[in-house]
């Protein structure tokens, strides 16, 4: 049975999220339905990932009238989240590798390109193969931009061996080969960006899970993290206890060496070297995530800005739409947003449910969502057979409109009972995170 959308709005649930729609006299976002040439509202989502494909689903199985154009450069979809089980070997790269044949069947265009360019006066977009789309309402679901230049030598050659793997995909696969062709007793050396980044909790798994590949595989090996935060960044009590128990943390025989505040400044792909601004750090195997900002497209766009509209790495939104504040009748949502958000698969799809949601109350005349709810749900695997979460829940806060974290955030974090946070990692929550993931991908490609 689908949720149509006022049973969506009247409810509250984990994955879905909730809002409600109530009057918004004077709202900025608030508009006359608005109509394509052919009568029907044209909206486009450029970017297929879990933001842009479950925002496209929604306003289709919400609204029909409205005309919903995907524009995705890739085949296939492949999924962030676990892709670090396929580094352990404990995945393959099929196994989170989905096709959009259902998700193209739902929508009225399917445009396999990238968008090159967009004209938001004239409400167009121009795709990189010439192609000129126009739109009533445009979705920009771009993720992130990997910033290579920040660190010195990271080049366009460079590129070619030093993998950074945090957009899976075939350098989830070159990496594995790395790891696996990597000698016993050799350093893998990886690093942490300074946050905000996307999946937080991410680079910890990482190591926890090569760890258990070289703990059965590899038992004289070493993992150096060279993490450029003061400290680790998300769960950090229970990654420490998995690594303490598992790979022998704390002791002269550690496999993990964590170390903080160090930002890798340089890379040699050659002698393989990592800089910082303490030392150099050799390895066998060196896995580079540089500093991150809102997808390109979102600067086509003049929507990377600051809270105080000039020039900036995120983009800042009104929590009830995720229209820009800036520039009308585009919405980012996912990695791109400036908030007080965990940048995850979990939370994108939340956000895409609000974002349909409102547009196709704009769509239809109507106030968009007034009291948005969003949730996020982050499963991390410390092994090949345990695993920890962490969870929370944010609500508008019309009154407060700094939030609690980031300036200009507008959406409070709610308590959970326990924090939203695992006591310590168990088996089941292992069971747990991989029901998760087959229920997401579900959900955001219509499998």
């Amino acid at each position: 049975m689908s949720l149509n959308r006022r049973q969506f709005l009247q409810s509250s649930a984990g994955v879905v999220g909730v809002a409600t729609v109530g009057s918004l006299s004077g709202c900025a976002t608030q508009a006359p339905a608005v109509t394509g040439k052919k009568g029907r509202p044209k909206v486009v989502v450029v970017g297929a990932g879990f933001g842009g494909a479950t925002c496209a689903r929604y306003i289709k199985m919400w609204e029909p009238h409205i005309e919903v154009t995907v524009i995705e450069p890739n085949d296939k979809f492949v999924s962030c989240p676990t892709s670090n089980d396929v580094l352990a070997g404990y995945r393959k790269m099929d196994d989170i590798t989905f096709g959009y044949n259902n998700l193209q069947g739902i929508v009225d265009s399917w445009v396999k390109d990238s968008m090159s360019a967009i004209d938001t006066e004239k409400k167009v977009i121009t795709t990189a193969g010439g192609k000129k789309i126009p739109y009533d309402r445009v979705v920009l679901a771009g993720g992130v931009e990997l910033l290579f230049n920040t660190v010195k030598g990271y080049d366009a050659e460079a590129q070619k061996t030093v993998m950074h793997a945090w957009k899976a995909g075939p350098q989830t696969a070159t990496l594995r080969a790395q790891l696996e062709a990597m000698p016993d007793g050799g350093v893998f050396v990886m690093s942490v960006p300074m946050a905000p980044y996307r999946c937080p909790p991410g680079p910890y798994e990482r190591a926890s899970l090569v760890a258990s590949y070289f703990k059965k595989a590899k038992p004289k090996s070493k993992i150096i993290i060279l993490d450029g935060n003061q400290d680790i960044a998300s769960k950090k009590g229970l990654f420490l206890a998995a690594w303490k128990k598992h790979y022998g943390h704390g002791t002269p025989a550690a496999m993990i060496d964590y170390r903080p505040n160090n930002m890798p400044s340089s890379v040699n792909a050659k002698t393989r070297v990592v800089g910082t601004e303490f030392d150099e750090v050799k390895g066998d195997v060196i896995n580079v995530v540089p500093k991150m900002k809102a997808a390109e497209i979102c600067g086509m766009a003049n929507v990377r800005r600051g809270t105080d509209g000039k020039e900036g790495p995120w983009c800042p939104v009104d929590f009830r739409t995720y229209e820009s504040k800036f520039v009308p009748g585009v919405h980012i949502i996912g990695d791109s947003t400036l908030s007080n958000y965990p940048k995850s698969g979990s939370m994108a799809n939340n956000m895409a449910k609000v974002c349909a949601a409102s547009i196709c109350e704009m769509c239809n005349g109507r106030d968009p969502v007034e009291v948005p709810v969003v949730a996020n749900t982050c499963y991390s695997a410390t092994t090949d057979h345990t695993a920890i979460h962490v969870a929370a829940v944010f609500r508008y806060n019309e009154k407060d409109k700094n939030g609690n974290k980031i300036p200009g955030g507008e959406m409070v974090a709610q308590t959970l009972p326990k924090g939203g946070l695992s006591t310590e990692e168990t088996e089941i929550e292992h069971a747990y995170m991989d029901g998760w993931a087959k229920n997401v991908w579900a959900d955001t490609l219509a499998l």
